[in-house]
């Protein structure tokens, strides 16, 4: 069972919470110089030197790819299990014209981070769910997977070899992408015949470029995300690419991202195009149903944990988009945004707006989830893995 934060930690917590719709998270992801004095010290790295870290500038990293020195491969063949793989230099692979990822798109991908204690520890948070999502997608793209030990061992050994990129406390996190692919060159539509599970990882800050502001998200109604029997409900790398028509109509609009609606009504809200949907009004706190079309997040699953033990009623169900209207708050979750608040949501030329900074439902599960994620908070649910 989660406590709610001790007196504290709760001051420690709320120095880098959201105080206003404008307002920075600080040290938490070095975005801003306004947290208190006693937090920035508590941030210090307190056992590694200048010298242990990558020569980059901690202070202002945004969410891009950064090359780093290492990153691991492993292969097998069609019909077969995989084997150890080996850590190789970071650079490109080789892949032949007719590869089954080329040709058909027969891939699955994941995304987990890796936080550095003040102490210096490597904190993992998990993993082991991001290895059940691969194997459950790619069962769905015809393909052999890493068992959940491999997968997680892949994951260690990245990021051990790759140690100096993890930013230091306070500074952003190294995002890791750990990547299923059929390699084996195939002409014919089928599954390839060879298969390279691959893991590299680069340090990253916030997901959006506004930084810790609020959302503001476009209803989508010419394009749907996904369809039912589709492959909505796995990480397909099929899934997001058609995605970016929306999203950059959006965003010449001055939106941050889309919100999409089901495919069969268009009436019901599903997801955004990067991350999952919750609305709170009350004491309730509503996220859609997991049916197929809805990718199971690790983040969302973790902040419906949290959410139930602080008692909050937490409902996985259909939400029409009509209740947009008489909600409370609204707020996004993933693995790259982590908890993301919803200034407003604009649907057929209206714009509803929502409740955003201090004092929110959705700032008090970001502060317990980051302060489980950093160590701050015991993590009393077994969710931490210790990189060591």
């Amino acid at each position: 069972m989660i406590q709610r934060i001790s007196a504290g930690l709760g001051n420690l917590v709320q120095s880098f919470r959201v105080a206003s719709s404008s307002s920075k998270i600080g040290c938490y992801y070095g975005f801003s110089s306004q947290a208190s004095s006693s937090l920035q010290q508590t941030c210090e790295p307190s056992i590694y030197r200048e010298d242990d870290y990558a020569d980059l500038d901690w202070d202002n990293l945004g969410f891009g790819i950064m090359p780093t020195d290492y990153m691991y491969l492993m292969k097998c063949s069609k019909g077969e299990d995989f084997e150890q793989g080996q850590l190789n230099r970071y650079g490109n692979i080789e892949l032949g014209p007719a590869a089954g990822v080329l040709n058909y798109g027969q891939a699955v991908y994941e995304g987990t981070k890796v936080h550095r204690k003040e102490d210096g520890r490597l904190l993992l948070f998990r993993p082991e769910q991001n290895a059940i999502r691969m194997k459950f997608g790619a069962e769905r793209m015809c393909m052999p997977s890493p068992s959940t030990d491999q997968f997680v061992d892949a994951v260690k050994q990245t990021v051990l070899a790759n140690k100096r990129w993890v930013p230091p406390p306070g500074k952003g996190s190294l995002y890791i992408r750990p990547l299923l692919m059929g390699s084996g060159q195939i002409l014919g539509l089928g599954a390839a015949l060879e298969y390279t599970f691959l893991v590299y990882v680069s340090p990253v800050g916030n997901y959006f470029k506004e930084g810790f502001a609020p959302l503001n998200l476009y209803v989508e109604k010419d394009f749907d995300r996904a369809s039912r029997g589709g492959t909505g409900g796995i990480k397909s790398i099929t899934n997001y690419a058609p995605g970016l028509k929306a999203l950059t109509k959006a965003k010449n609009r001055g939106f941050s991202d889309v919100l999409y609606l089901d495919s069969v009504n268009r009436k019901n809200i599903e997801e955004v195009s990067s991350c999952n949907i919750f609305i709170v009004k009350g004491n309730a706190i509503s996220t859609p149903a997991i049916n197929g079309t809805i990718l199971p997040g690790v983040t969302r699953r973790s902040i419906i944990e949290i959410a139930r033990d602080y008692g909050y009623q937490v409902e996985e169900r259909v939400i029409p988009i009509d209740e947009l209207i008489d909600a409370d708050e609204v707020f996004c979750t993933g693995t790259a945004v982590g908890v993301a608040s919803v200034g407003s949501i604009t649907y057929e030329g209206k714009r509803i707006k929502f409740k955003t900074g201090a004092q929110t439902v959705s700032q008090e599960l970001y502060s317990t989830l980051v302060g489980i994620k950093m160590g701050l908070i015991e993590d009393k649910m077994g969710w931490i893995v210790e990189i060591e």
